[in-house]
């Protein structure tokens, strides 16, 4: 899949149109000119979210009602399809070819890994923000699963609403575990899903991690369910439905569901050491490398496609040497865009990128450079 171009129209301080290379794409300027809005807006039409706020109206320009992101996405080469995603407010519509989608029919059209400093919280921050890695690859190679990952959620929100009513109002536990009982058939069902789907998803990772792809130190992944020692993992569903039964008192005492796979992490180890303790932060971040390339190679295997590739603030996050190794390695296979301020970092890689770049209000003071592979445009794309 390729991104052939992109508009946005009142989406943060973004106005205008790019069109994209195949390759790789630059996005280059002064911190505050809106490199990283515009692969905000590429991450929000491929996953129809924000990877910089949970709330979606926060992105709306000020002063106005909707904003509207829109793309021209070429599947194959006879294939190319309209992406668009509006924000009317609290409201999210998605539309393929103008035509009102749902999320699990739109999600799977345009999918995008994406290397940011918030992404580090995959190796170095909570398990949710493991769970939330893991989720959305499966997503990628399987649409559907989104809604089975959003009905999980609400069994899990509603259960917890129950138990907390049950906790003040002074319920028995047998009170309790009879109005839990449908909840927990609806969970046991859902969370078997969700556990196998993830075991799967890391199985097919470690058949293509590169584990030492930057350094000495073997990097591994394992999934940590909170089932651990508790019984037969390979029996889930049998399994679980038992821990529902047994926790109910101490479930009812917590005033929240305490089963389930949203209390599940991801191990990422270094030599055998946790890499979020004890890693340095050089290896975090090629760790994190690791995991987003192998999730790119699981795509490739699955759909027979590539898909982009999102590296937000290369510069800060990566020194010039893992750049020169990452981006060697994303040549020809998928279509990449990373942000910078650095003159430097264009000098030395942007050569046979395509490269943009705000003009200033006036030709003179805009940036030129002498290299002829290099294509300078506009982030509004207004002419001089």
């Amino acid at each position: 899949m390729r991104l052939k171009s992109i508009n946005a129209s009142n989406f943060r301080n973004l106005s205008g149109e790019l069109t994209f290379a195949d390759g790789l794409n630059v996005l280059f300027g002064a911190n505050g000119e809106g490199k990283t809005n515009w692969l905000e807006a590429i991450g929000l039409l491929a996953t129809t979210r924000s990877f910089r706020t949970s709330k979606l109206a926060e992105t709306v320009r000020f002063d106005e009602r909707l904003a509207i992101v829109s793309g021209r996405v070429a599947e194959s080469p006879e294939l190319t399809r309209k992406l668009q995603v509006a924000i009317d407010g609290s409201t999210k519509i998605l539309t393929i070819n103008d035509k009102k989608e749902t999320a699990a029919r739109y999600l799977g059209h345009l999918f995008a890994v994406r290397f940011t400093a918030d992404e580090l919280d995959i190796v170095r921050g909570t398990p949710e923000a493991r769970r939330r890695f893991l989720d959305a690859g499966i997503t990628g190679l399987h649409p559907p699963f989104v809604q089975t990952a959003a009905d999980y959620s609400r069994v899990i929100r509603q259960k917890s609403s129950l138990l907390q009513t049950a906790r003040d109002e002074g319920w028995t536990v047998e009170k309790t575990a009879e109005l839990l009982e449908p909840w927990n058939d609806q969970l046991a069902r859902l969370a078997t899903h969700i556990h196998k789907a993830r075991v799967r998803f890391i199985e097919r990772l470690n058949e293509v991690l590169e584990r030492k792809l930057f350094g000495r130190e073997e990097v591994a992944i394992r999934y940590a369910s909170s089932l651990e020692g508790k019984g037969d993992l390979t029996a889930y569903a049998e399994l679980i439905r038992e821990r529902l039964h047994l926790r109910v008192q101490a479930e009812l005492i917590a005033g929240h569901a305490l089963v389930g796979p949203h209390r599940d992490d991801l191990d990422i180890t270094f030599d055998g050491r946790d890499l979020r303790k004890f890693g340095s932060a050089g290896q975090q971040r090629s760790a994190l490398l690791i995991l987003l390339l192998a999730e790119v190679a699981v795509f490739e295997a699955t759909r027979g496609e590539y898909p982009l590739f999102l590296i937000d603030d290369i510069d800060a996050e990566l020194d010039y040497a893992r750049i020169a190794h990452l981006l060697d390695f994303l040549a020809g296979k998928t279509q990449t865009f990373v942000t910078t301020s650095k003159e430097s970092l264009v000098e030395r890689f942007g050569a046979g990128a395509r490269v943009f770049f705000r003009l200033r209000r006036h030709c003179k003071s805009s940036i030129r450079w002498s290299s002829r592979r290099c294509f300078w445009l506009c982030f509004t794309a207004k002419k001089c």
